[in-house]
């Protein structure tokens, strides 16, 4: 199929319209560039950097899983061997099946001090299945001929471990615990001494829980976290020794404390379940997957320690372990390669743009210094959107200095607007506390002048019985009805909430009383008329006081205040005025309604 003539015109129409438009040249430029140099550039530095990383991170995670599993079965296997040893012995056995032979408990004592001297911890312990006797030795030999030290008691939760230790497989079990009887805490090695499916008893040692951490588990390294956890996850050693799950065979499942916890996401907790299940298994030795701890990704490590039926769980912080100094040299390549584009878009905007709007800039300044017929000398060329713009310069030049005009002598009115705003109440379009501060400031410092602070009684009672609709609507007609009796010679405010303030310009003492009396019943002597329909009958309690010429708002305020108070205390509705020779507010006459 042949374009034909008409479709060589609507090619030709095309380049016309991009050959007169400075925009979509312009545009077209910057797309071509990035689109050449951006997005190969990008796509290979994010695909280098994540390989890199993901790589990086795994090995390192493999090896490290590794090296801990090592040196946690370095630390413990020595100890689980001797005690499995031991649990072997027939001196053990006899003994724990006549434990009341004195030469049977010879034998035995014998067999678990001779073993005692190999421990790492210098200490064993041994529990006869029979009586629940306990018997233990440390370091100090400080129980030498008095190994016995109580009896197991299958009511205490303490003691639990035994119980549940004699319940699981043959072999030795690995528990962190704290003994309270004997104040230690320590990694034990439970072993449990069989003779067909009859226990004998347990025996075992420990290993400082202090010395275990700093010897295995603290092992300081940058973004690292080694842990070792039970098979049900419990955390059996952390550097943070709060993060350990003490007396873990006496609790249950719900109240340990586990690596599952560490993880907010459901999804991590199943993914580690998994990683953990598999290295059970026996498909490999190590496991890792990167998974959100807070809010970051880091790379997670299981490997199984077998012997001990312990898993390692590392988490690797990549961030903190791969120095990202390491993907610099790529870094500088793609700003070069952006920048040589830079360059070149710098150029042709230059060229097109730039260079023909410093022609039309000078016009502009012409035209501002009042020679309009500068823009004449711009409007020639193909008439793409610069010499577009500079034929219409001219025509909006003269209309911009006319609505400039008009703009600033709105803006001046919407100013004088917002100042006044600034001091009226918005509900009720009295004044607010600071255009009330700005008239006191204002009256005569000569004179004396009286002072109110009004409050609505009981008005939550109308918010709690009528809504808070009508309490709105009980605020707006009290404010009424102080504005129409002070008058426009005198001053009010609303001073917060439902209290008011009113000032008197010019009182003397002895109208005071009996001008509040008459403001408070012009509020009070007709019922409100709510939005419903309903009315609302509303008293007021009013303190007052006169002040001396030169008093400030604050000490006016005061008096009034406890004027106001005394009003409320001896009742409410009535009048209180402050009297400054007494000290005090002393009531002068009081609404009787």
């Amino acid at each position: 199929m042949t374009s034909g003539p008409c479709g060589g015109e609507q090619i030709g129409t095309l380049r016309q319209r991009i050959g007169a438009s400075l925009r979509t040249r312009v545009l077209l430029a910057v797309l071509l560039g990035f689109a050449v140099v951006a997005i190969p550039a990008y796509a290979a530095f994010t695909w280098i950097v994540n390989s890199t990383v993901i790589q990086l991170g795994t090995l390192f995670a493999e090896k490290q899983v590794l090296y801990d599993r090592y040196r946690g079965l370095e630390a413990l296997m020595r100890e689980v061997t001797l005690a499995e040893t031991l649990a072997g012995t027939q001196a053990i056995r006899d003994w724990a099946r006549d434990e009341n032979d004195p030469e049977k408990a010879r034998r035995g004592i014998a067999e678990l001090e001779h073993f005692r001297q190999s421990f790492t911890d210098k200490s064993y312990f041994f529990v006869v299945g029979a009586s629940g006797n306990y018997y233990f030795n440390d370091a100090a030999n400080a129980y030498a001929g008095d190994q016995f030290r109580y009896q197991l008691d299958p009511g205490n939760p303490r003691d639990g471990w035994y119980y549940n230790t004699s319940a699981l497989g043959d072999g030795c079990h690995l528990n962190v615990d704290n003994d309270d009887t004997l104040r230690v805490t320590k990694v034990w090695m439970n072993c449990v001494v069989r003779e067909g499916q009859q226990v004998l008893g347990i025996l075992g040692t420990g290993i400082d829980l202090t010395a275990f951490i700093r010897e295995v588990v603290n092992v300081p390294q940058v973004g690292v976290t080694a842990i070792f956890v039970d098979r049900e996850g419990a955390v059996q050693a952390h550097r943070d020794r709060d993060l350990v799950d003490f007396h873990s065979l006496t609790k249950a499942v719900g109240d340990r404390k586990t690596v599952f916890a560490m993880f907010e996401r459901p999804q991590d907790q199943a993914a580690l379940r998994a990683l953990m299940r598999d290295v059970a298994a026996g498909e490999t030795l190590v496991k890792s997957q990167f998974m959100h701890m807070g809010d970051k990704t880091v790379l997670v490590g299981v490997g199984y320690l077998d012997r001990l039926g312990w898993y390692n769980v590392t988490i690797m912080d990549i961030d903190a372990i791969i120095d990202r100094g390491l993907f610099l040299p790529i870094g500088l390549l793609l700003a070069a390669m952006m920048g040589l584009v830079a360059a070149m878009l710098v150029v042709v905007f230059k060229l097109q743009v730039l260079d023909r709007l410093k022609g039309l800039e000078a016009a502009v300044r012409r035209v501002e210094a009042g020679d309009f017929s500068a823009v004449a000398g711009l409007q020639k060329g193909d008439g793409d959107e610069i010499e577009r713009l500079s034929q219409a310069f001219g025509e909006m030049a003269g209309a911009v200095r006319d609505h400039t005009r008009q703009l600033e002598s709105r803006v001046r009115e919407r100013t004088r607007d917002l100042e006044q705003l600034a001091f009226r109440d918005v509900q009720t379009g009295i004044a607010n506390r600071r255009g009330f501060l700005t008239a006191f400031e204002a009256v005569s410092p000569n004179q004396h002048h009286g002072l109110l602070l009004i409050d609505i009684d009981h008005f939550k009672s109308i918010n709690d019985t009528f809504g808070h609709a009508a309490g709105d609507a009980v605020i707006i007609e009290i404010a009424r009805r102080i504005r129409e009796a002070v008058g426009p010679a005198n001053s009010c405010a609303r001073w917060g909430g439902d209290e008011f303030v009113v000032l008197f310009n010019g009182c003397v003492a002895t109208a005071l009383g009996s001008t509040a009396f008459g403001l408070m019943a012009q509020i009070c002597d007709a019922p409100v008329l709510l939005p419903d329909g309903q009315l609302v009958a509303v008293t007021v309690s009013v303190g007052g006081c006169l002040l001396e010429p030169g008093e400030t708002i604050e000490r006016a305020t005061d008096m009034a205040d406890a004027a106001l108070y005394t009003a409320k205390e001896q009742g409410r509705n009535r009048v209180t005025i402050f009297d400054p020779q007494a000290g005090a507010a002393n009531r002068m006459a009081q609404n009787a309604r």
